[in-house]
Formats: structure tokens, C-alpha cells, sequence
């Protein structure tokens, strides 16, 4: 059988200073699955999507003990290339956050930092970025126009073209809709579907409905620990432990 493994944390433990904000979490994540990390606020989701492209390594203070693998290799292994790992995991943020340049050197960005200067070759992949994340129709006509003049939801979908566009293997979401209308969060949650046929995604997200509606598997974080993961159907309909369904039947948090 082909493995399908694409992350594992194994006994991972992370330090803001002195707190200890996730606490001995062993974790898989397979390729071309969609991965929901839920929990109420501050109980570690992002901080723990954060380790998976070492975002937190920006932090002073910070320090992982653990283990983080991508495709078996240490990330946090001496001499890993960070900028390379980033390429390798793309980050869509909560809020969106397109450059203050055309729409069209937002997406090419990535590629001109890592060398490519053939136009024609340039703007085939921003087409094709656009195209993949469900925004060519609407900006095709719009491409040396200021990114800052879409809407929010169109920016957020830039931004995701603006990740893809480096061919990432992972894309890491932190509650990628939350600053969206419904409107633009259907569409968000329907690219998320086409995505994975190509990369593995894992969301943060604070909607539970999102998560049902998304993931292929359930990650339930309380106060730094994981508590419980599986498929999300049955993480959704037949959890295995107390805690977790009390939170999904929104009984707390």
C-alpha cells in the first residue's frame, strides 16, 4: 500500500517563553486530504499549523521539542532550508492580505523571488494560479489593476493563487473564511474541495459547520493537547470521547 503520510508530529511540544501552549501531540496528516483543526479560541490550532511551515520560528522566544516530519524529514532537523520548507507549505492567513501592486504581480511574486523572468512563461503561470483558484473570470480583465480594489473574498481567493502559484505540496488555511460573507465563504469552501485532488490542506477553522462541510479528518485541540481525531463524520456523529462531543453539541467552548 502506497503511503499516504504527509506530515506526522510525534510528541510535539511548543514554548511561547516559559507557557507551554501545545502539550505532547502526535499527529498524522495524509496527502490530498483536507484536515480541520477545531477547539475554541486559544487552545493551540494555529499555533500548531504555524509549526507545520516553522512560522513560529519569527517569534523571539519560541521553542519546539518533538518531532515534526514532512514526507519523513525533520523540518526542524539542523540545516533545513526554512525558505524551502515554506515554498513546500503555503500559508493562507485569516485576513487577506494581497501586496499593494497589481493583481497580476501579486500571484507572480513568488516565482520573480525565486528566479523566473520569462514574461511569457510568467504570465502562463499567474493564469494558471488565478485559474486554479477560481478567480480568472473575474479579474482576467483586471490584471494591472490594484489588488486592493477587490473584495475581500476576492482577495482571499488572490491569496490562495498567490500561495499556489510557487506549487506548494501543503497549504496551511488559518480560518481562512472568517473575515468573508457567506457568499464568498461557499466559494472559498468550494475551491477548498477542488484543491485537494492536488495538495494537502489543513484548515484551522472556528465553524463547526465549515469543518463538517470540508475535511476528511477532524482535529479536536483543547488547552494545548489534541484530544481527539478521525474522520470527520464520525468525529462529527459518533465522537469517542465526552469532551469532544460536549464541544461539537456546543455544550462549551
Amino acid at each position: 500500500m502506497e503511503n499516504t503520510q504527509k506530515f506526522e508530529a510525534k510528541k510535539l511540544d511548543f514554548y511561547y517563553g516559559e507557557f507551554k501552549a501545545l502539550q505532547d501531540i502526535s499527529l498524522l496528516i495524509h496527502k490530498n486530504q483536507v484536515t480541520a483543526l477545531i477547539g475554541p479560541s486559544g487552545c493551540g490550532k494555529s499555533t500548531f499549523l504555524r509549526c507545520l511551515n516553522r512560522m513560529n520560528d519569527l517569534i523571539p522566544g519560541t521553542r519546539v521539542e518533538g518531532r515534526i516530519s514532512l514526507d519523513d524529514e525533520d523540518i526542524y532537523a539542523p540545516g533545513v532550508d526554512v525558505v524551502q520548507l515554506r515554498r513546500r507549505v503555503g500559508m493562507v492567513f485569516q485576513k487577506p492580505n494581497p501586496f499593494p501592486k497589481t493583481i497580476f504581480e501579486n500571484v507572480a511574486y513568488g516565482l520573480r523571488v525565486n528566479g523566473m523572468k520569462d514574461k511569457k512563461i510568467l504570465a502562463e503561470e499567474v493564469e494558471k494560479s488565478l485559474r486554479q483558484a477560481a478567480l480568472w473570470d473575474e479579474v482576467k480583465d483586471r490584471l494591472h489593476e490594484s489588488a486592493l480594489g477587490l473584495s475581500g473574498g476576492q482577495q482571499q481567493r488572490l491569496c490562495i493563487a498567490r500561495a499556489l502559484a510557487v506549487k506548494p505540496e501543503v497549504v496551511l488555511m488559518d480560518e481562512p473564511a472568517s473575515a468573508l460573507d457567506p457568499i464568498a465563504t461557499q466559494k472559498i469552501e468550494d475551491l477548498i474541495h477542488e484543491l485537494k485532488k492536488n495538495y494537502t490542506i489543513i484548515i484551522v477553522t472556528h465553524s463547526m459547520q465549515q469543518a463538517a462541510r470540508v475535511s476528511d479528518i477532524t482535529a479536536f485541540f483543547y488547552i494545548g493537547k489534541l484530544i481527539e481525531t478521525g474522520d470527520t463524520e464520525t468525529i462529527f456523529t459518533r465522537p469517542a470521547l465526552k469532551q469532544t462531543e460536549d464541544y461539537i453539541t456546543g455544550r462549551f467552548g
